[in-house]
């Protein structure tokens, strides 16, 4: 498949990008993922190791496009489950608790 990622045309194959990521290790997932094989990459390092670029040069949304027109199975931004500062976490714990959260 013809796709074009930061400006350059790149004829991708499933195949192809199996073979590209065979035994590259997956860095940890902090935003959007693609589903290779039967490990989970960041988009940004599957990006880079597929067309060799920097990854300053292409954005999330050009690689995910790209793989699930390959038939790669993506994954948008994780959820975020636990709360994003200290008070929150407190008002929280004081809700479960029955305590009167603070002010």
């Amino acid at each position: 498949m013809r796709c074009v990622i930061a400006r350059y045309p790149f004829d991708l194959t499933k195949s192809g990008v199996l073979d590209s990521m065979k035994g590259v290790k997956p860095e940890e997932i902090t935003g959007e993922s693609v589903i290779i094989g039967r490990r989970a990459y960041p988009v940004m390092q599957v990006g880079q190791v597929i067309t060799r670029q920097d990854r300053r040069d292409f954005s999330a949304g050009e690689v995910l496009r790209a793989m699930t027109k390959l038939g790669f199975t993506c994954r948008g931004l994780p959820e975020n489950t636990t709360p994003t500062c200290a008070s929150d976490a407190f008002q929280q714990a004081s809700a479960m608790h029955g305590a009167p959260a603070a002010a």
